[in-house]
């Protein structure tokens, strides 16, 4: 259940906190407190990134947030709706899917996923006036 290392190095590195668990053949990785920009309906919520088997040669698909997030406003996102457990815990899905070839084994990593998560969570939140 081991990360590869170009994903240990990256997440020491930048202080990442998280947690790693084995469940259902997946290696999970949990992000603590995760911060959320401006435009939800909260701070931080906990990510969750399930990681297949043939990871890194295989992409990951989709995300999880606890407690589930909204719009500021109330509104929910589409393709959030899902509930789904894990660890033993209720996470709202994230329905969002790499395009074929966006993934590219041995280059692409936690790194890369993380920040399509940001530009995702950036740009789905209506822009904040300054």
């Amino acid at each position: 259940m081991a990360l590869p290392q170009y994903d240990t190095d990256f997440l020491r590195d930048r202080g990442l906190v998280h947690e790693l668990t084995a469940d259902a053949n997946m290696t999970c990785v949990v992000f603590p407190g995760w911060t959320l920009p401006a435009g939800y309906d909260r701070a931080v919520s906990d990510l969750l990134i399930r990681l297949p088997a043939q990871y890194p040669d295989t992409a990951p698909d989709m995300w999880w947030f606890d407690p589930a997030i909204r719009l500021a406003s109330g509104t929910q996102l589409q393709a959030t709706e899902v509930v789904e457990q894990h660890l033993g815990r209720h996470w709202q899905r994230w329905s969002r899917h790499l395009t074929p070839g966006q993934w590219k084994s041995g280059i692409d990593g936690l790194e890369n996923y993380l920040a399509l998560i940001r530009r995702e969570l950036e740009r789905s939140a209506p822009a904040v006036a300054a």
